[in-house]
């Protein structure tokens, strides 16, 4: 019996555009309410932007967002795992020393924090499409917060080469890239996989209970956390590997709406 759907954002949930079938979605929501299905969307983006996405539609909805470190529902956090500055601070050094030509995306519980040398094209498009809370400072050292992650945007694509050359700080931080452009760093044993636990420990649902989907690197422990676990026809070859079943459909055709409706009405 499913309990649990859980599914990523971006290249899985969201189509090309970012946006999604809404007429189908609150279709299969109210499925999902009749059956006592619960619906949590797991992602990089931050909790705040996943509820302006969802809208008025994000009543209920369990948000694992900014890179999964953050865990909320109906405006209310219930889980939080942050990165202590002096380790958060020392990764961003790191980072700059690396490259000068990536973004750098410094999040605190309060915003997504970047530099005001950022283009401004990079910050409105790739930043605020993933943050609703966004600040800028002239220098990353001048944070005084633990951080909740921090990502890297990189237009020239060299994030699985970066990531190696973070390997100092693989015993106190988890790093992954998730795709060629993006890397994303949390706290220390933190990942899809061990919030999606926390939830499935909360909601007493067993993996056996729970359906997941993704598309990325970032999504294979997402995949160790559910019987039912789905890549789409998109998905990155390792991706696909892992999950035990793989869309026909891709998020451009509504594929995560189609099979969680399709396995429902079974």
């Amino acid at each position: 019996m499913i309990k649990l759907v859980i599914t990523d954002m971006d290249g899985t949930f969201l189509n090309s555009n970012s946006e999604f079938n809404r007429p189908l979605f609150q279709e299969v929501n109210a499925l999902m309410k009749k059956k006592g299905v619960t619906f949590a969307a797991c992602t990089g983006k931050q909790c705040e932007r996943v509820e302006v996405i969802f809208g008025e539609d994000s009543e209920d909805i369990w948000i694992l967002g900014d890179s999964a470190t953050r865990m909320k529902r109906n405006g209310k956090y219930e889980y939080e795992s942050l990165i202590p500055n002096e380790l958060g601070r020392s990764i961003i050094q790191k980072l700059e020393e690396i490259a000068t030509d990536y973004v750098i995306i410094a999040c605190t519980k309060k915003a997504a924090i970047v530099k005001e040398s950022s283009e401004k094209e990079i910050v409105d498009y790739y930043v605020r499409g993933s943050y609703q809370n966004v600040d800028f400072v002239h220098d990353y050292q001048a944070i005084t917060d633990d951080f909740v992650k921090i990502t890297i945007f990189d237009p020239h694509e060299r994030s699985f080469a970066t990531k190696e050359k973070l390997a100092e700080f693989t015993d106190r931080a988890y790093i992954v890239a998730s795709e060629p452009m993006w890397i994303d760093i949390s706290n220390y044993g933190v990942h899809k996989g061990t919030t999606v636990q926390a939830l499935q420990d909360k909601l007493q649902v067993t993996k056996a209970e729970t359906v997941a989907f993704g598309d990325g690197w970032n999504d294979i422990e997402l995949m160790e956390q559910a019987d039912f676990s789905f890549a789409l026809q998109n998905a990155c070859d390792p991706l696909k590997e892992k999950a035990r079943y793989i869309t026909s459909a891709t998020n451009n055709e509504d594929a995560v709406l189609k099979t969680i409706k399709q396995l429902l009405e079974v």
